[in-house]
């Protein structure tokens, strides 16, 4: 039974629900919201069903800004980078043209998925002792907040390469609506009001920072208004100038500045390292396209991002690794025990295998080559787990079985970057994930210009993951760090029929995982499968799990059989829309997650 056969049941029965929702009024239709007037915070929705396209992120002001381009004739490309730009406004800590990222689009007029990458580089002085110091690496706290974890930023020019190849409106008029966003300001909520807690003592230690989101000492109240004129500012600046002006011009020269002469508070005791970041690493720096990582589950197209992202061929690998027994009708344990093995399998080959193509050989075909999956699926004993991180397969000369050798751990990933979805009325999908690495990233904002910038080169490892073993994921000069970040489309005979993402750090990739296994093998509605507790395993001996998985019988029955588990407080915030088999799309999001998800689409019903 295809897909879209296997979706009328679900869709049939949440017709009702749908049609009960109401349409939501442009955020900045609101008399009430001119500027300098008290913001009306805007709601949150998990699920939105209907036709003219769908727009889904962590965000309803973003989410509603995509949507009015989606009405306004823009298509799925033009309400991304929207969506994108108002993010940098209210999810700041997360985002922002200080990140970088992968944006994956299907084009519904040639069928085809691609991609761009937008992911950091490191500065062209950088080598792969970028963090030891005296034969030891730097402290791990000290290196993400610091200039020496900057990247070189990416976002502002995948914005403009996206537009110029699928885009229909220009970057200057996509622009202006999360400028008068930064200007108007917006209602804090607690999820804002936390994460500027969260860091409030690295904010502190940097004036720019402490000045914008620490005002009276103490971050922005829930319930307030916050505005960001600086940030507002620089958009303006970039919808005159282009971007240019932040790779050639005056915005890059502050960020060069605020890299090699960090703006430290003074009286900070912080020990803040300098980077070396240079105007020509910015002048140089491209977002070039790639072809999307492509493999096949269950007769369906699974497309995602290409390295340096990790997560088209780890998601690809765990998918063709369970791929060899059936999920449908198994048991929730049975089915948990396959994926948290697939994927423990599937993490010691991307650390092994997986960095920079431009630095290092790649092994793309062999790591999602279907050979490859079953000499792997083989060690999976559904009688019992594995016990500790696991070796690497070698997808150059696949064996069957095959165990031994060193185990590369995983490193840590900063888990607070963003994600968003949107579908066009054409049928144009585009899944992207952007960042700033750590919440709050390096913690150092750009003197008057209002964004946090990046500290995405702690994604390297800062020595050798395993003693003896080749790492390609160490730094290099101009080098993109692996990430996890795992946009991913599906396709039914050249359709799109789910696209989703995801933040998360390294759990990003089991997130993906979970909520694709939930959806295509045991037809959980989207929003469920979404909104299910969620494990994460990433080759170690332990497994992460959300509270709410560790008190279901399933965590019990995985208990006996061997797995063990440490609690984390959340997993991933899952972003994405569906296309119904009547034609209409579905965004979906999270339900309490990072207090829940925006789901909209243009004509709900």
């Amino acid at each position: 039974m295809r897909y879209k056969e296997q979706m009328i049941r679900s869709a049939v029965v949440l017709l009702t629900a749908a049609a009960l929702v109401a349409p939501v009024a442009p955020a900045h239709a609101d008399p009430l919201q001119a500027e300098g007037a008290r913001p009306r915070p805007a709601p949150r929705q998990p699920e939105a069903v209907g036709h003219g396209g769908a727009v889904s992120s962590v965000d309803p002001d973003a989410s509603q800004i995509g949507i009015d381009v989606l009405a306004r004739g823009g298509n799925a490309v033009d309400a991304a980078v929207a969506t994108a730009a108002a993010l940098g406004v209210t999810d700041p800590f997360s985002a922002g043209i200080g990140g970088g990222g992968f944006f994956v689009v299907y084009d519904a007029r040639t069928r085809k998925v691609s991609s761009i990458d937008g992911r950091e580089t490191a500065p062209a002085s950088a080598g792969p002792d970028l963090f030891v110091e005296d034969g030891a690496p730097v402290p791990f706290a000290e290196a993400v907040t610091s200039g020496r974890s900057v990247g070189t930023p990416g976002t502002p020019l995948t914005w403009e390469r996206a537009l110029q190849r699928w885009g229909s409106r220009s970057l200057s008029q996509l622009l202006e609506p999360a400028e008068s966003l930064a200007r108007r300001g917006f209602t804090v909520d607690a999820t804002f009001n936390q994460q500027a807690a969260n860091n409030a003592a690295r904010f502190a230690d940097f004036t720019s920072t402490r000045d914008l989101f620490l005002p009276g000492g103490a971050p922005p109240a829930v319930g307030s208004t916050f505005r960001n004129p600086q940030l507002a500012d620089t958009y303006r600046e970039l919808r005159r100038r282009g971007t240019d002006v932040f790779y050639r011009g005056a915005i890059g020269r502050d960020v060069v500045s605020a890299v090699r002469t960090p703006p430290v508070a003074p009286g900070s005791t912080r020990n803040v390292r300098p980077g070396d970041l240079t105007a020509r690493d910015l002048a140089t720096y491209d977002a070039p396209r790639r072809d999307a990582v492509s493999s096949t589950y269950r007769g369906l197209e699974v497309h995602g991002m290409a390295p340096p992202s990790s997560g088209g061929t780890t998601v690809g690998e765990a998918l063709n690794i369970l791929e060899t027994g059936r999920l449908s009708g198994a048991s929730p344990a049975l089915v948990g025990h396959r994926v948290l093995e697939a994927s423990r399998l599937a993490f010691a080959d991307r650390n092994r295998w997986v960095g920079d193509p431009a630095f290092v050989d790649v092994p793309v075909s062999g790591l999602l080559s279907k050979r490859f999956a079953a000499g792997r699926a083989c060690l999976v004993d559904d009688a019992k787990a594995m016990t500790g991180a696991v070796a690497p397969g070698d997808p150059r000369n696949p064996v069957a079985c095959a165990s031994g050798g060193t185990a590369a751990p995983t490193p840590y990933e900063g888990e607070h970057t963003t994600h968003l979805t949107t579908a066009d009325r054409w049928g144009n999908v585009v899944s992207y994930t952007l960042t700033i690495e750590q919440e709050g990233g390096s913690g150092i904002v750009v003197p008057g210009r209002g964004f946090l910038l990046n500290n995405e080169l702690t994604d390297f490892s800062f020595t050798p993951a395993a003693p003896g073993v080749p790492d390609p994921n160490l730094p290099g000069p101009g080098k993109r760090p692996r990430s996890s970040m795992s946009p991913t489309i599906v396709l039914d005979h050249g359709k799109p029929v789910l696209a989703l993402g995801s933040p998360g750090g390294a759990s990003i990739i089991t997130t993906v995982l979970h909520v694709l296994v939930q959806r295509l093998d045991r037809r959980v509605p989207l929003v469920e499968a979404i909104a299910s507790p969620r494990a994460s395993q990433r080759n170690s001996a332990t497994t992460q799990a959300e509270a709410a998985f560790l008190a279901t019988p399933e965590a019990q029955a995985l208990t006996a059989l061997g797995h063990r588990f440490t609690s984390t407080a959340e997993i991933g915030a899952v972003t994405a829309v569906e296309r119904l088999p009547d034609g209409r799309w579905r965004a979906a999001a999270e339900t309490d997650r990072r207090g829940g998800g925006a789901a909209r689409v243009v004509h709900p019903r």
